[in-house]
């Protein structure tokens, strides 16, 4: 599909997400072959592969730091999208946005799978916020549970759709790419002609194997040099629902969710400012109103943009502290400019637009 000739180097991540989400089917394609998802012999089954199957410990490694490679560059690709306006295009928008939807489902049903402390502990932790919900929160919380607890009925019903979610990301995936070649790519220069795009080949092909280099470059200096510098300690020892962990947390690219999790006193509220931390995503085409072809941002708009990121990345850190002061403070406080950016966002793109109108007009 011809695309604009401006595109840049931040257009590589939706090539690098398919690569990661092939790598991430195919070895998980692989590591069912030696699973049980019996808990008895679920964590004795992940350390057979690590010590016995002829590289299982390489495949397992590729398997979760991909996982994070794989959220890295989707967070890339939204704050991309939403740096240039990307949402816009309101179905191509939504569809990636249900995509990080399933994929942040799916990387949680996985984690839980090698049956170790902070596995075992995560999932009593997360699955259990359902249950502030009043009336059919219990109920919901059993029925997932498959009993009164997290358990062996847990644990297969989280490996099917752990290995069920891969497959209907590939095809919403596929849908995210039929409404982009409907609507085509947006680009820096906010340009729309057809006098400035080229073919894919060789220019943007050429660009997207730069992209694949680079990636694997730093992909295998983790996988052989650190790979689990990532990870969690306490997850090498298996599940042990009498001992609690000191620290419960989650991986690296649900912090700051957790954080803002852990910023509300009140268990549903909580519940409910985690769910629109993600939702919000949805709302971002009515909150921002559509950008004009040939308008930039403005350098206030960049700056309250590159405030979110900023933020974004505080309350990662923030999500990996303990639950005290000054932390629980600074969280609240940060929860609140998250939440406020994307308001004052969409106000400062109104007066902007009203501004600009006439100009364009013209």
């Amino acid at each position: 599909m011809p695309s604009p000739t401006s595109l840049s180097y931040y257009w590589n991540f939706g090539s690098l997400l398919f690569l990661c989400l092939g790598v991430q089917i195919f070895t998980g394609i692989l590591l069912t072959i030696f699973y049980t998802r019996d808990i008895n012999t679920a964590f004795a089954r992940v350390s057979y592969l690590n010590r016995e199957v002829n590289n299982g410990w390489l495949l397992r490694i590729i398997h979760a730091n991909c996982a994070r490679f794989f959220f890295f560059f989707i967070y890339c690709h939204i704050g991309r999208g939403l740096y240039y306006g990307r949402y816009a295009f309101r179905e191509t928008w939504n569809i990636g946005v249900l995509i990080l939807l399933i994929t942040i489902a799916t990387a949680f049903l996985g984690y839980v799978l090698p049956w170790g402390q902070i596995s075992f502990w995560g999932a009593s932790v997360i699955t259990n916020l359902f249950s502030a919900f009043p009336y059919v929160g219990l109920d919901f919380v059993i029925w997932l549970w498959g009993g009164l607890s997290v358990d062996g009925a847990t644990l297969t019903r989280f490996f099917a759709l752990h290995f069920l979610f891969p497959f209907i990301i590939f095809a919403f995936a596929v849908v995210h790419l039929v409404f982009l070649h409907t609507t085509g790519s947006n680009n820096p220069l906010g340009l729309n002609s057809n006098l400035d795009k080229v073919s894919l080949y060789p220019a943007f092909l050429t660009k997207d194997i730069y992209g694949i280099i680079a990636f694997f470059i730093l992909f295998f200096l983790l996988v052989f040099y650190n790979p689990w510098i990532l990870g969690d300690p306490e997850n090498f020892i298996s599940a042990n629902a009498i001992v609690t962990p000191v620290h419960i947390q989650p991986e690296w690219y649900f912090l700051f969710a957790y954080a803002i999790l852990r910023s509300i006193p009140n268990k549903l509220g909580g519940v409910l400012a985690l769910m629109a931390s993600v939702f919000m995503l949805f709302a971002v085409p009515i909150i921002m109103p559509i950008q004009p072809r040939r308008r930039q941002f403005t350098g206030f708009i960049k700056i309250l943009m590159w405030s979110l990121v900023g933020t974004i990345i505080c309350l990662t850190w923030l999500g990996a502290r303990p639950v005290e002061q000054p932390y629980v403070t600074i969280s609240q406080h940060l929860t609140m400019i998250y939440f406020g950016l994307f308001f004052i966002l969409g106000l400062s793109k109104k007066v902007q637009e009203k501004v600009n109108t006439p100009i364009i007009s013209a």
